[in-house]
């Protein structure tokens, strides 16, 4: 078992990960016309493609109704569409529109320059151990 004062340094460290994240995260979508909620759809819609509202809503980690919101939103601007499901005309599949690709593509490019500069502080075995961490980390979470 882990002794408390190293999970104290743990927590401190996600805590400053987290805070310098949202911080360049904010930076980013900042300039741009749409919310956090609504660039996190697109980034998991153009990762991972359609889906239905259920699916969007785990994935985001929201409810249905605040998935719900985001996708009328996304919908007015023209960067997302949904259609009735084949087999359950109740339920709608949620896919990104040629402007939502390309919203996705542009954030998504942001992405990637943040992951260069991490894997840039790091040698080739820190950076596999920690892409093997944070997928432990995250089915966990």
């Amino acid at each position: 078992m882990t002794d408390m004062e190293t999970i104290e340094q743990l927590n401190a460290e996600l805590v400053e990960f987290f805070n310098r994240f949202s911080s360049w995260e904010a930076s980013v979508i900042q300039p741009g016309p749409l919310t956090l909620a609504e660039t996190h759809a697109i980034e998991v819609l153009g990762h991972h493609g359609r889906m239905n509202m259920k699916s969007l809503a785990q994935r985001l980690g929201v409810t249905t109704g605040t998935v719900t919101v985001t996708v009328d939103r996304l919908e007015e601007g023209g960067l997302a569409r949904r259609t009735p499901a084949e087999k359950d005309r109740r339920s709608y599949i949620i896919e990104l529109t040629p402007e939502g690709e390309a919203a996705f593509l542009d954030h998504h490019h942001h992405h990637l320059q943040l992951a260069k500069e991490i894997a840039s502080a790091l040698d080739d075995g820190e950076i596999a151990g920690l892409v093997a961490i944070l997928q432990k980390i995250n089915a966990i979470i």
